[in-house]
């Protein structure tokens, strides 16, 4: 289902539309504040999971936490409203506070929350938007995860316990 179209002279992201591309529809109008809440939240709890190291691996360090702010940035690029909306969301959180869902990493509530995502995406989205924002979601922790660990050299490829994590990742978000 999607929102109205709403006559706007910018873009979701605050930008002007790209050259043939629409004005973005109130995306949020669609999705109740709770489901608002779990999609502009995803992104962050992605990149905190992804920037926790398996056990008895290095710490990722500040280039991964880098890595992820910039891919959640680069959202506002997609051509997919839903992803641009979630991206000025985001960024519109002046506060500086975080919803409390934000704050848990633990792998498992992780997996359910995208799986939830992914129902309500499933309900709301449309089908192009949906599969934008699961591969930007995903996108985010694979550049965490390509990031290299603290003091060390560039990581050369994907740990095996980063791409099982980015393999479970990618199959609750629906993607393989």
């Amino acid at each position: 289902m999607l929102a109205p179209e709403v006559p706007m002279s910018h873009s979701v992201a605050g930008e002007p539309p790209a050259a043939g591309r629409r004005a973005a529809p109130l995306t949020t109008a669609v999705y109740s504040a709770a489901e608002w809440t779990l999609l502009t939240g995803l992104p962050g709890r992605v990149l905190v999971a992804a920037a926790t190291p398996a056990p008895g691996h290095p710490p990722r360090g500040v280039a991964a936490g880098l890595a992820g702010l910039d891919a959640v940035a680069a959202g506002r690029a997609f051509d997919s409203d839903l992803v641009r909306a979630v991206v000025a969301a985001i960024y519109s959180r002046h506060d500086g506070s975080t919803p409390p869902a934000d704050r848990l990493t633990d792998l498992v509530d992780l997996l359910a929350a995208c799986r939830a995502a992914v129902r309500v995406l499933r309900r709301r989205a449309d089908p192009a938007d949906s599969a934008a924002y699961r591969q930007w979601v995903l996108s985010v922790a694979a550049r965490v995860c390509r990031a290299a660990p603290a003091g060390g050299p560039a990581a050369p490829a994907t740990a095996p316990a980063d791409r099982r994590f980015l393999d479970r990742l990618g199959g609750a978000l629906d993607l393989g």
